[in-house]
């Protein structure tokens, strides 16, 4: 009964905000959907202390729900250690994210929609993680997208937002056909979808090949490719991920939730959960650590000259997820949870950070119009820091701890892949640090670059937004330190159980716990070079930035337009399915089917009535010789018949 009412709160909760919203009020939505979100919370750290720290996992079956011949399965809970930590991530940080919204969208005219979303979004990510078969994994997969299409598109009043969640939806459903064709790859092998039988019988599998257009491919590496293509669309891994920055479209709560604990975390986890099928397929393993790495490398890039504030931490969040896919990659699965936990608490800080300062800004997201702001805003000025310095991976927040730990275990696992993850990892820490010390000194220092009107209306967040930042900076500055041992320290295997599965022959962690001190300290000091070098360019000499700019224009636009990523596909996809659409329905719609079709016994009927109305002269010896023509044709008929 605990464990479901974690998951169903949520869902219950938005039901009521959803359907009952108009006579509840919008106070009563809120109210409503912050407390069920929040008591799912506090169940969620007690099962994580429970079932994490020496409790059996457990199963819990709800209901029969598919019965169709020999194929049944049941809706149950799967509550393991894996499970625990996600579900005190995407509680926790949505608890928070609820009450933030209290004040953030204070303003708002459709309050209790908004919860009632939050808190749908919240129950498909918690139906995701707590799965026990791949059909109900399925269905927190594409609640989460559903959800995530309706808080992207919330100002439905805004074309950009309507763009922009269309264009999540649409490029997530290129990766969820590869995931949908994955299951059903599943179930045609192993004959079940859930996840025991599976995992037990992969082994048998591997090695196993079948015939595919003349090719004779990997049954176990087909299968995990097909189910990794899901998690590079619903995580915004590189080819995949033009979505992830037009969702800041949205308010900026539903950014701290998408980008921190929810949705763009559920393609890490899959990975981490199906790790029993994931061994076996090293081809899948080695894609994975190089889309991971090319996409940390891609999206730190861009996000060096991003001037949007939203933009630039939606970035950072497509880089972080590069981190932990190559972690993944290289099977340091407890490497990449790690870091996907200390995650959530910075970068749910800098996004509501950074609402915090549109708030007090009057809506305002440039950094180019700002600067000057630490006086105004000290409160927010402070915990910016603290989320920018965890993310940069400064000693000793929790960010430090986790991104340098996937670095370490990259090159302990000693393979060509993990040392291109390693060295592209440092050089994208170097980037990470300067973009996020260009974040703080643009927004916060230098002379004030913003209207005289809006700076004198510039103010602190209310104690409902500033609360739940305070918790989230408490957690960005001791999770690393608190959670280092027992989930990739000594007290590892008995902390994972059986959650994890990697081969003895593939395990980096205890490799990267003995490396040589140069490789361990290098990503600090790419670090503290980043930052140093964004202050210098920022504060000691601010004219620098636009003359490199200037300078290095053609390099510039390249990063300023993410790698052109959107044109190019414009080019080659929306341009010739636009053309392609445009010509079936001119041509072929309206040319063919309705020209022969409904248009043309239409014009074929208007020309015979006109020219039986032309021949109704109104002579009687008109309609004579008419009808003795007739009579003529008809005997003429019968004589020629016989």
């Amino acid at each position: 009964m605990l464990y479901a009412l974690i998951v169903f709160l949520p869902a219950v909760a938005a039901l009521i905000a959803g359907f009952f919203g108009r006579w509840i009020g919008d106070r009563g939505a809120q109210m409503v959907t912050c407390g069920a979100v929040t008591i799912a919370a506090v169940l969620s750290i007690l099962t994580f202390f429970e079932i994490g720290f020496g409790g059996a996992p457990q199963h819990v079956e709800l209901l029969r729900w598919m019965q169709s011949g020999s194929f049944e399965m049941s809706w149950a809970l799967q509550i393991d250690t894996l499970t625990c930590v996600m579900l005190v991530v995407v509680t926790v940080v949505s608890a928070l994210v609820h009450w933030y919204s209290v004040g953030y969208m204070d303003h708002d005219h459709h309050k209790s929609r908004f919860m009632a979303y939050l808190s749908l979004f919240t129950f498909a990510m918690l139906m995701l993680v707590t799965a026990d078969n791949f059909v109900q994994l399925f269905f927190g997969w594409e609640g989460v997208g559903l959800a995530s299409y309706l808080l992207i598109g919330f100002w439905y009043d805004r074309p950009s937002a309507n763009a922009a969640a269309i264009k999540a939806f649409v490029v997530n459903r290129v990766g969820d056909f590869g995931f949908a064709l994955g299951i059903m790859g599943v179930f045609l092998v192993f004959n079940s979808v859930d996840f025991a039988t599976v995992f037990a019988a992969t082994a048998i599998k591997a090695g196993q090949t079948f015939s595919f257009l003349g090719m004779q491919l990997d049954i176990v590496t087909t299968l995990t490719m097909l189910l990794f293509l899901g998690a590079m669309g619903k995580s915004a891994q590189l080819f995949l991920h033009t979505w992830l920055p037009d969702a800041m479209e949205g308010p900026t709560p539903v950014s701290a939730l998408i980008h921190a604990a929810t949705m763009v975390t559920a393609g890490v986890f899959m990975v981490v959960r199906l790790s029993p099928m994931f061994e076996y397929a090293p081809t899948t393993l080695m894609v994975v650590t190089i889309v991971g790495a090319a996409t940390a490398f891609f999206a730190a890039s861009v996000g060096l000259v991003q001037n949007d504030i939203k933009r630039v931490i939606a970035y950072s969040t497509c880089s972080q997820l590069g981190y932990m896919f190559f972690a993944a990659g290289v099977s340091a699965y407890s490497a990449a949870m790690f870091h996907l936990f200390t995650h959530a608490f910075f970068k749910a800080l800098l996004f509501l950070g950074a609402g915090s300062v549109i708030h007090g800004m009057s809506g305002e997201q440039d950094m180019r119009r700002m600067g000057g702001l630490y006086t105004l805003l000290p409160l927010t000025y402070a915990l910016m820091w603290i989320g920018s310095l965890s993310l940069a991976g400064i000693i000793p927040l929790s960010g430090y701890w986790s991104k340098d730990l996937v670095l370490e275990a990259a090159f302990a696992a000693g393979s060509g892949v993990g040392y291109f993850a390693y060295w592209t990892g440092v050089t994208v820490a170097l980037m990470t640090a300067f973009y996020s010390g260009r974040l703080l000194f643009m927004t916060f220092h230098g002379p004030a670059r913003v209207d005289k009107a809006v700076m004198s209306h510039a103010h602190e967040a209310p104690k409902v937004m500033n609360v739940p930042n305070l918790i989230l900076a408490l957690g960005a500055i001791v999770a690393g330190f608190w959670a280092y041992d027992f989930m990739v320290g000594e007290g590892r295997a008995a902390f994972w159980g059986n959650a994890i599965f990697v081969m003895p022959s593939h395990d980096p962690i205890e490799h990267a716990h003995h490396l040589p001190w140069p490789i361990v300290w290098l990503p600090m000091l790419a670090a503290v070079l980043g930052l140093v070098l964004s202050w210098f360019l920022y504060v000691r000499r601010p004219d620098l930035p636009a003359r490199w700019a200037t300078v290095n224009a053609p390099l510039y636009k390249f990063l300023l337009n993410k790698w052109y990523f959107d044109e190019l596909y414009d080019l080659i996809f929306v341009g010739p399915a636009k053309w392609l659409g445009r010509t079936l329905w001119k041509g072929g719609d309206g040319k063919i089917i309705d020209g022969f079709g409904p248009d043309g016994f239409a014009a074929m009927t208007i020309q015979l009535a006109r020219r039986a109305v032309a021949a109704q002269s109104g002579y009687v010896y008109h309609y004579a010789f008419a009808m003795l023509i007739g009579v003529a044709a008809l005997v003429t008929f019968f004589l020629v018949m016989g």
